[in-house]
């Protein structure tokens, strides 16, 4: 939050389901940070990325594109220079991507156009196959507002396939390549743990 704050977020949702009384919790006792947050409960499951942003739609209602964050990532890229590159070339969603080790990678060919996406399994394409950049996602997204109507999938669902999907129909997906930043997946709490020590060791990086 903290981070995002600097970039220019100033209102916050927060998806929860697992003890989300917890989260709220914490949040009440450090003055939300600062900033207005608003909650956004997916009681009885998980919706995934594109369920929950779907289910928070009403939460969204604002004329300017937001950020969606993955909790369980850290990352220390540009996010004001990631805005500020989604304003400027016109895309539905920008996607900070990123050339890294990963059996999952979002593929853009060389006019940085979302063309498909390579699993561990499998290739999906979008388009015909192309020569492609195989870039990692690094769970960070800014997304217009225009997107929702556009969301036609219900329940739980990938953003993934809903990217692939608009892609298909000639919706604008970019990339944001933040080669050589700092990121880490924090979703254990050994990864955690040594997030804290960085973190400890050289400080929270706020720009």
């Amino acid at each position: 939050m903290r981070r995002l704050m600097a970039a220019g977020a100033d209102e916050f949702v927060v998806n929860l389901h697992h003890f989300p009384e917890q989260i709220e919790e914490f949040l009440r006792a450090n003055g939300n940070f600062g900033a207005k947050v608003s909650f956004s409960y997916e009681r009885e499951k998980p919706l995934e990325t594109g369920g929950g942003l779907k289910h928070a739609a009403p939460l969204l209602d604002g004329p300017e594109p937001f950020f969606v964050h993955n909790a369980d990532v850290y990352t220390e890229m540009d996010l004001r220079a990631m805005y500020k590159a989604h304003l400027g070339n016109g895309a539905l969603a920008t996607l900070a991507v990123m050339d890294r080790p990963t059996t999952r990678k979002f593929l853009f060919d060389n006019e940085g156009r979302l063309r498909g996406w390579r699993g561990k399994e499998e290739t999906r394409w979008a388009h015909k196959p192309c020569k492609a950049d195989a870039l990692a996602f690094s769970g960070v997204h800014v997304v217009s507002p225009a997107i929702f109507p556009k969301l036609t999938e219900e329940g739980v669902f990938s953003m993934t396939d809903a990217y692939l999907r608009l892609a298909k129909i000639g919706e604008r997906i970019r990339p944001f390549r933040a080669d050589g930043t700092y990121w880490a997946d924090i979703g254990t709490p050994e990864k955690l743990a040594s997030l804290e020590a960085r973190v400890a060791r050289t400080g929270l990086k706020l720009d």
